[in-house]
């Protein structure tokens, strides 16, 4: 089967209730892009990128575009098969996973498509037909981040997400004690992300003075040297999230014990493909994870749920998906929804939804 057709569409997702703030960044609306492959058989795929602004990470959605646009010519005769098709991107454009990504989750949405099945059992096989799912409490008034936590626990969420950074460390620390005294009793796990937004000196100071909290620290600080440091002095568990760039990255630091798990996003290590190999990884060193995405819609969505289902539950920390702060759905009718804190794996052939044309309009660039 090889692609015949390539297509690419921009989608803007408005932030419900925004702005959605991390320690660098306030979000009011973010731009998705689509990939549409269509194969010689007439089948087609779709596979989407949502980077979140252009201070998260070493992505923008202008550069998804850009890169997309160079593939688009490349691609065409190419194999879907994911090995020879990663090759051959790789062979055109160095680094740009994101991006790659997109093509990537299109081309297993048209294998499974192909073939009959769902993504997951392209993955090996679903172990759940619902994942867990987290909740992300934003950057706020730390009395404001209690009150909507024990509102998310209510609701069955298993695990928050605390945003910390960009203030004042006092209120940082004010807002963990604060979320654990609303959640407490609950069985309500929690992460505690800071986005790359503490210094050293700040990382520890908060790890020391919530000792008697149960959290694990989510990328604390910048970069993988910072990590280092603070590793032997922190008393939490410390999850990788931005800094695990590539699987390389990230099988050195699941080797080499410098974390205690990742928060990993399936289009920053390159899509299905490579989040596969990652996910046997971290089997092979029993390190939990997440399986999810920076943002996006339902094909986003969809993707993280089947490659989430895959994982062992006892290594799943959840899968993150976007739904809670945006308006619609690409498909009205199988549109992926978080019901008291869960996901249900998406039926039917390949990812399990098909985006409505006239719902994301015409594509902004077209090959074949």
């Amino acid at each position: 089967m090889k692609i015949s057709e390539f297509h690419v569409y921009q989608v803007d997702l408005p932030v419900r209730g925004g702005p959605y703030r991390m320690s660098n960044s306030e979000l009011f609306s973010v731009r998705s892009t689509l990939v549409k492959l269509v194969a010689d058989n007439g089948l087609a795929g779709w596979g989407e990128t949502c980077p979140v602004g252009p201070t998260y990470a070493e992505s923008h959605p202008a550069g998804a575009r850009a890169a997309l646009g160079l593939l688009g010519e490349g691609l065409i005769g190419s194999s879907v098969q994911p090995i020879p098709l990663h090759r051959r991107m790789d062979s055109m454009l160095y680094g740009h996973r994101y991006a790659k990504a997109a093509v990537d989750i299109a081309a297993h949405d048209l294998l499974g498509r192909h073939f009959g099945v769902s993504v997951a059992d392209l993955l090996g096989g679903a172990l759940s037909d619902h994942v867990p799912s987290y909740y992300s409490l934003i950057v706020d008034d730390p009395d404001e981040t209690a009150r909507v936590a024990a509102e998310k626990a209510a609701e069955g969420f298993p695990r928050l997400q605390i945003k910390i950074g960009g203030r004042a460390v006092e209120e940082d620390i004010a807002a963990v004690r604060l979320v654990w005294e609303a959640v407490r009793g609950t069985g309500v796990r929690l992460a505690v992300d800071a986005n790359r937004g503490l210094n050293t000196r700040d990382a520890i100071r908060l790890s020391r003075q919530c000792q008697d909290v149960p959290f694990v620290l989510e990328q604390p600080c910048n970069t993988i040297d910072d990590l280092r440091v603070i590793r032997p002095i922190v008393g939490h568990g410390i999850y990788m999230d931005e800094n695990s760039v590539d699987l390389n990255t990230a099988v050195v630091a699941a080797g080499t014990g410098l974390v205690d798990g990742f928060g990993m996003k399936l289009t920053r290590i390159g899509g299905l493909h490579p989040m596969r190999a990652f996910r046997d990884v971290c089997a092979a060193r029993l390190l939990p994870h997440t399986c999810d995405d920076s943002w996006g819609g339902d094909i986003i969505a969809a993707a993280c749920t089947h490659i989430g289902a895959t994982v062992s539950p006892r290594q799943l920390d959840g899968v993150w998906i976007a739904a809670p702060y945006i308006d619609g759905h690409y498909d009205p009718t199988n549109g992926i929804h978080i019901i008291a804190g869960h996901i249900k794996v998406p039926t039917g052939a390949g990812l399990g939804v098909t985006p409505d044309e006239a719902v994301i309009g015409a594509p902004v660039a077209s090959v074949g």
